[in-house]
């Protein structure tokens, strides 16, 4: 079983994020760049689908070469080989592109990924792709098992309780906990990880279909006022007039 699972690298929450050219484009200095939470979900899961079933997991990563020291690390933490497309992720439609150049050649018998980046919460990237190939997309997921050599079981959240799927291979899955418990790698993983095969290729082609006009960052909260308990009129008053909720 050939499994391809897709990473994106993403900005750590701990970051102070900021913007440039007229708040037009996101400032990397300074910034620490993760593996994406979501995507360590798919990551690991295939990895124990691997050591249960046999086969094998490659690591795709749609970005610069400043990526790699993650796609490094997703290679310690136990995937075979990766893939770098040597490209900006312009946006959601570009990356679904590339994937799906990358997974159409390779024959992969399932495609995971985490449900959404938390840079951009776009939660669009699996189903495009599912689309493109003319595959089945099961999102987002938080169990994953083989019933067999050729079906999957899935179960996902749905409003007021879960959907459980079987699909047929090949599918896209998305990732969500509790999937699975994320693995860090170990020092042993970290020394193979240097000699494992990362390839790098040039983007297929095709266009985004969209385009960021600016950046804002959220207002900058106001500082608290306390209100005597027995004070319930200058409450009403702060709700009604200045934080307009009333």
């Amino acid at each position: 079983m050939k499994i391809l699972v897709c990473i994106s690298n993403v900005p750590d929450t701990t970051s102070k994020i900021n913007f440039t050219g007229d708040n037009k484009e996101f400032d990397k200095n300074g910034v620490q760049y993760v593996i994406n939470p979501w995507d360590e979900y798919a990551l690991t899961r295939a990895i124990e689908l691997k050591e249960a079933k046999g086969g094998s997991v490659t690591v795709l990563n749609v970005g610069e070469a400043d990526a790699e020291p993650n796609i490094r690390k997703a290679l310690a933490i136990g995937a075979d080989d990766a893939i770098r497309v040597n490209a900006h992720p312009k946006d959601a439609y570009f990356v679904a592109q590339q994937i799906t150049a990358v997974a159409k050649e390779g024959g992969y018998d399932m495609i995971l990924m985490g449900k959404e980046s938390i840079d951009y919460n776009g939660f669009q990237v699996h189903n495009m792709v599912g689309e493109m190939m003319g595959i089945p997309s099961v999102t987002p997921a938080f169990k994953l098992d083989m019933v067999d050599d050729s079906t999957a079981r899935l179960e996902r959240e749905i409003e007021g309780g879960k959907e459980v799927v079987e699909v047929k291979l090949p599918f896209v899955a998305s990732a969500q906990q509790p999937m699975c418990e994320p693995r860090i790698p170990n020092m042993r993983g970290i020394m193979t990880a240097r000699t494992k095969p990362l390839k790098v290729v040039e983007p297929a082609g095709g266009e985004a279909k969209s385009e960021y006009v600016n950046y804002s960052k959220p207002e900058k909260k106001s500082g608290v006022k306390l209100i005597d308990v027995e004070n319930a009129g200058e409450l009403i008053k702060l709700l009604r007039n200045e934080a307009k909720v009333l």
